[in-house]
């Protein structure tokens, strides 16, 4: 919903009824992960739910349930023989559930859009399937919750849960009882966590780290460049970048927060910079540690974090040099690399082009 919410949102606060259709199970390799949004009010249509393949049905589901039909759960797979016949052509299978939309129907969206704004954490739970009321919803804060998924019981339940999805970004099916039985599994439950966007943490004020800015800020990271000489970490050279620091980046990386989705690429090939600035990040939980430099560099280089104190299993986390090898050599093409490493990391890929691979394309959803 995080792509399609300035448009709806637009919609909700002029009182429009519209139509949102959201992808809450992916199997095989569907083309879009759970969570992914298309919203249809009338003629117009904004955001996919399947890069092409199935959204055509969808469009037209989502019209009937905003002329009055009730929240659909609905399967698009495989396509058959026929070639009119509405399924993923890629060979996944989507469960994507269509509801109608407005400040009725949803009060709060006004509220979880504030809190994406803000950065603040929230969650949205709804029933997409089961004995429950289809279509309920609970919106989860960390502090507080709104809304009734039915019950006091269930709505216990899944308040509990939803915190933990939301502390560690997941987006999901989860499945209980009517009274929020965690033993029982006819009631499916839609939690969309909006956890605030990962941080990429850039260090070395270059043109490089600007090319590592953009393809950040693309992949959806919040941005930070952050180098000790205020003539080169200035906002006008990294537009991209949601924050420019101006402070030596070992204390810079000491007093902020770094947690388990942070990533963070050293870019200086600077001992006197980088070594202090390893030394601190190696002994955080980020889940990306890359340091930029030539073997040589990166020989000398473990051999001043020995010295340093760091021990093996702490220098075993580092990704040096930085990067996947594509033959990379301008400042754009060595970010693409990085992000390309970064992919692989997150999703268990092999780095081999899939033309000399074989099986799906994606893992099981």
């Amino acid at each position: 919903m995080r792509d399609v919410l300035p448009q709806i949102l637009a919609w909700w606060e002029s009182g429009e009824r519209f139509g949102l259709a959201t992808v809450v199970g992916t199997f095989r390799s569907a083309p879009r992960p759970p969570g992914a949004s298309m919203a249809v009010l009338g003629a117009e249509a904004v955001g996919s739910v399947s890069g092409g393949c199935v959204e055509g049905a969808v469009y037209e589901l989502a019209r009937e349930v905003v002329a009055g039909g009730p929240p659909v759960l609905q399967r698009y797979g495989v396509s058959d023989d026929d070639a009119f016949a509405v399924g993923l052509t890629c060979g996944g299978i989507i469960d994507v559930f269509v509801e109608a939309v407005c400040k009725e129907t949803f009060p709060e969206l006004g509220e979880v859009a504030a809190s994406i704004g803000a950065r603040l954490p929230v969650a949205v739970a709804t029933i997409v399937a089961g004995p429950g009321a289809v279509g309920a919803r609970r919106v989860v804060w960390p502090d507080r919750a709104s809304g009734s998924l039915g019950s006091a019981r269930l709505d216990e339940a899944v308040d509990d849960d939803v915190r933990g999805m939301l502390a560690q970004g997941l987006t999901g099916i989860r499945r209980y009882g009517a009274e929020g039985e965690r033993r029982l599994d006819e009631l499916q439950v839609f939690v969309q966590s909006f956890a605030p966007s990962p941080r990429m943490l850039v260090f070395g004020a270059i043109d490089f780290a600007a090319a590592v800015a953009r393809i950040g800020k693309f992949l959806g990271y919040h941005v930070v460049v952050c180098d000790a000489r205020p003539v080169f970490a200035t906002a006008r050279r990294f537009p991209e970048a949601d924050e420019v620091v101006v402070r030596w980046p070992h204390d810079y990386l000491a007093a902020t927060p770094v947690d388990e989705r942070a990533v963070v690429c050293v870019l200086t090939h600077d001992p006197k910079f980088d070594v202090p600035l390893l030394k601190v990040a190696l002994r955080t939980p980020a889940a990306y540690i890359g340091a930029m430099g030539s073997r040589r560099t990166h020989k000398d280089r473990l051999a001043r974090l020995r010295e340093a104190g760091l021990s093996e299993a702490e220098m075993a986390r580092l990704r040096s040099p930085i990067g996947l090898d594509l033959g990379a050599r301008t400042p754009e093409e060595t970010a693409v690399s990085i992000a390309a490493e970064l992919i692989k990391l997150r999703w268990g890929g092999s780095g081999h082009s899939l033309s000399e691979t074989t099986g799906r394309i994606h893992g099981d959803g």
